[in-house]
């Protein structure tokens, strides 16, 4: 079995509770500023805790790889330092697109790693 990444337990289990027969978690890293509570990574779908919603609502969104038009690298300062020197990616989905900050630059590159592997299959 291969090890998954994860920050924090209880978010892991919120993952592990809602997966689907024969579905493999890679990674579930917790998320950091307003809005988004955490970023799941499976072998079928990113999963996103959406913490945005009025009146203190929770929404967990699955989003299939193959509705992902693309993943980038999010950073309010130059890319001088190297193209990871961020730690947020945003996931677009239609004209949507999820905001994701993480603690540390290294789970911030994992994640868009994954992603993109599995977006330019």
């Amino acid at each position: 079995m291969t090890q998954i990444a994860y920050d924090r337990k209880e978010q892991l289990r919120q993952i592990e509770s809602g997966l689907m027969p024969g579905e493999q978690i890679i990674a579930v890293y917790d998320a950091i500023g307003t809005g988004t509570g955490f970023l799941g990574l499976t072998d079928r779908r990113v999963i996103v805790q959406d913490k945005s919603f009025v009146g203190k609502k929770i929404a967990i969104t699955s989003i299939p790889y193959s509705k992902i038009s693309a993943v980038s690298v999010v950073s309010n300062k130059s890319l001088a330092g190297g193209f990871f020197s961020s730690g947020a990616i945003a996931v677009h989905v239609g004209t949507h697109t999820y905001e994701v900050e993480f603690r540390g630059d290294e789970k911030a590159h994992h994640a868009h790693n994954v992603i993109l592997s599995f977006i330019s299959r």
